[in-house]
């Protein structure tokens, strides 16, 4: 919207405004003839009477001058880029804000109003985003503790700080869509609430980086790990970075000791999908990681260092090429082509805008650029190229050859050309760097990441599992944090003592699991080691020995069952609840815990004696922050006294947050080649948590679980000892259940249970 033509009869007119203005505070009154002034050249007569008109409002509205210097300030910015009629839209919303607890964000608002306006760019846009402000307030004021109008939002200001930025990442629809997940997920929860709304939180970035527009690291992750491995052999792990914050320079890739940093989003570009513009980052960084040498920087200036970098970069592009002819279209179509003549030696720096021209010249034959140092210098880098031998060193020779020969006293102009001069899928070579002196060296970038973990003392990082949400019918993504470590051990002959206490019921279980016993035998022969020896292969090897060639070392064979494949996982709740003495006749004084433990150790020894792969772990949580996984037996680990002696020490404690847990057990169940899974869950009550009041919450995760589990091939079944469990359990097990109501049958109902399931 253009502006208005300055209003000639403004001077006569001020005083009339004035009046009209009707406002008392000093500042206004002070800024007040700049701020007509302004409004008059970019709103017309009527924008400005509207303009002054909204003045008085904020004036009488009894929250102090600010709100008011704000507006003076800030609207004819927002008028002239939105129109006039915009205006309404916005005081009604003041004025909505004026009769809730939230009038204290009033300036906030207005604050944030002109840097939203000018990325919305669009009345209707405007509208969106204030539905948007007010659906969040009417849901979030007053709802703390259940009582009505009485405190103000308190996620409100910090969404108002973080909006601008968030609109140039985010659509409208995009932002409407974070912020009730928000309100959802953290109505009860004031701080979190405006950890979330500040960008503070895991999932708040992890919401933010799905509603954002362009292709998501996060689904193209395996992919590219694949490309990794089959391209190029490399395997490291892929580490995204937000470019949505970027204010004044967009980041770049990298690698370093954690891993190789990634945009956490890219753009489809003309000819060039995102998956691709991925896999040009990634080729390019292995390229250096290959073929790069580091080089000392200490005695180099910053415009050595950035002819060496540009060099540097392309003799790997131009491997790359020679390796896969077909990256050449791809580099090619990502960089940028600057125009000869594009920047003015005369009054900005043009090194930048040379070197990029130079580097484009070495990958495009048909660059079409004249000047004819170019042309030397690219013949030069090519004839090294040819001769086989160029390296690191070579191109840091080259580098600053060309530097010398190119001089011009412009280069240190601290104006600098930028345009068509960054190449986004190259990294910032901090890799191709070492330095002396302390404090100047790149690695310091993640040299405090690298100390602060303690893994070793402090175990394994934390995974991150999604989690179903039935009320909006999508994942919350990295929503739970789950820590797996190995579980303490006690006494072996403990278990053993269990055992021999099950005698006869061992004995009985026997001789049901001799008839499950496969009975046929497949001979593998040529094996270094075996159970016995292969007699035919043996006497040719010693045939060859005496006649004076190599023997062949394989004379073993060594046999397995056939016709039973199938690997198990049994998952354990290791909640609070089962320290509870058991209720029901039979158990003699015994807790559930304990019980279990004579259950599960039957069970173990049952498939040991079957010689299925078994993995035994339990679970427990204290809020979807620490989600608690212990392995008690690996599928390699023989049933022996490292096993029984963690069977011995279990222990139950905090809560049942199910799905996490299946999720997690099922990661390593899908990893087993076996043509059939099993998961068995054993629990004695409803999944739940402190963290969450929602009864059906946790239990339709962990419908969902089994829903993901079924698709990769993995059958679940729960074995529950809550004799109310048909409430929930056929919810979220379907008819893969069984509720044993005398507990104290469970060290003979389990082990038949999975003889029955696995016949």
């Amino acid at each position: 919207m253009t502006d208005h033509p300055r209003d000639p009869s403004l001077p006569s007119r001020l005083a009339a405004y004035r009046k009209q203005l009707d406002c008392r505070f000093p500042w206004v009154g002070e800024v007040f003839s700049d701020c007509i002034a302004k409004a008059s050249a970019r709103l017309g007569p009527a924008g400005v009477s509207a303009y002054v008109d909204a003045a008085r409002v904020l004036c009488k509205l009894g929250r102090g001058e600010e709100p008011v210097l704000i507006f003076l300030e800030e609207w004819p910015d927002v008028g002239a880029a939105l129109g006039d009629g915009t205006l309404e839209m916005v005081m009604q919303m003041v004025q909505f804000m004026q009769r809730t607890p939230n009038g204290n964000a009033i300036g906030g608002f207005l604050q944030t109003l002109a840097p939203v306006s000018r990325t919305l760019l669009s009345r209707e846009q405007l509208g969106h985003y204030l539905n948007t402000l007010r659906d969040m307030m009417e849901r979030t004021t007053g709802s703390i503790h259940g009582h009505h109008q009485t405190h103000p939002s308190p996620g409100l200001p910090e969404l108002l700080r973080q909006a601008p930025t968030l609109l140039q990442s985010l659509t409208v629809d995009g932002l409407r869509n974070w912020v009730d997940y928000g309100v959802r997920n953290y109505l009860h929860h004031p701080e979190r609430q405006k950890d979330f709304f500040s960008l503070q939180s895991a999932d708040s970035r992890a919401v933010l980086q799905r509603e954002r527009h362009g292709t998501l690291l996060a689904d193209v992750e395996r992919k590219l790990d694949l490309y990794l491995r089959g391209l190029w052999q490399d395997s490291e792990v892929l580490v995204p970075y937000s470019t949505a914050f970027a204010t004044l320079r967009t980041p770049q890739p990298y690698y370093d000791a954690l891993g190789m940093r990634l945009p956490d989003v890219l753009d489809d570009l003309p000819g060039v999908s995102a998956l691709d513009h991925y896999r040009a980052i990634l080729a390019h960084m292995v390229g250096h990681r290959r073929w790069s040498i580091p080089q000392t920087a200490d005695n180099w200036s910053p415009f050595q260092r950035m002819a060496v970098e540009f060099f540097e970069d392309a003799r790997i592009d131009t491997l790359l090429i020679r390796t896969y002819p077909g990256l050449r279209a791809i580099l090619l179509a990502l960089h940028p082509k600057p125009a000869e003549g594009a920047c003015d030696p005369e009054t900005t720096s043009c090194l930048r805008h040379r070197l990029a021209m130079l580097s484009r010249a070495l990958l495009d034959p048909e660059h079409g650029y004249r000047n004819p140092v170019l042309h030397d210098f690219v013949g030069r880098f090519h004839r090294e190229l040819a001769g086989g031998n160029a390296d690191t060193p070579t191109m840091a020779r080259l580098a600053l050859d060309y530097v010398t020969t190119t001089r011009r006293q412009s280069d240190q102009f601290a104006k600098v050309h930028f345009a068509d001069t960054e190449i986004s899928y190259r990294d910032d070579n901090r890799g191709l760097w070492r330095f002396i002196e302390s404090g100047d060296e790149e690695e310091a970038f993640d040299a405090e990441q690298r100390k602060s973990p303690d893994l070793e003392t402090q175990g394994l990082p934390p995974r991150h599992y999604p989690e179903w949400d039935y009320q909006s019918q999508s994942y919350r993504p990295d929503w739970v944090s789950l820590y797996e470590g190995l579980h303490a051990s006690a006494a072996a002959a403990t278990i053993d003592q269990l055992l021999l206490k099950h005698a006869a019921l061992a004995k009985h279980l026997k001789r049901l699991l001799d008839l499950l016993k496969p009975q046929d035998k497949v001979r593998i022969r040529y094996q270094e080691e075996g159970s016995e020896l292969d007699l035919d292969v043996a006497l040719r090897s010693w045939i060859d020995f005496k006649s004076g060639s190599t023997p062949d070392p394989r004379i073993n064979m060594s046999h397995r069952t056939a016709g039973r494949d199938i690997a198990v996982t049994l998952l354990l709740d290791l909640s609070e609840s089962l320290n509870e003495p058991v209720k029901t006749g039979g158990g003699d004084g015994q807790t559930v815990l304990q019980l279990s433990q004579e259950a599960v150790s039957l069970l173990a020894w049952s498939i040991e004696q079957l010689g299925d792969p078994l993995a035994i772990a339990g679970f427990n949580s204290n809020t979807r922050h620490e989600v608690r996984y212990l392995h008690i037996k690996g599928f390699s680990e023989p049933w022996g006294d490292a096993v029984k002696g963690r069977l011995a020490a279990l222990q139950a404690g905090y809560s049942t947050r199910m799905g996490a847990a299946m999720r997690h057990a099922g990661h390593y169940l899908a990893a087993r080649k076996a043509d059939k899974k099993l998961m068995l869950v054993l629990t004695d009550g409803r999944p739940s948590d402190v963290d969450v009041q929602d009864d059906r919450l946790l239990i339709e995760d962990a419908r969902q679980a089994v829903k993901e589990l079924d698709r990769d091939g993995i059958f679940t079944y729960c074995i529950s000892l809550d004799p109310h469990a048909d409430a929930y359990v056929a919810d979220i097990f379907g008819r893969q259940y069984t509720v044993i109501d005398h507990i104290a049958r469970l060290p003979e109902k389990l082990p038949e249970l999975f003889i029955a399931l696995t016949r």
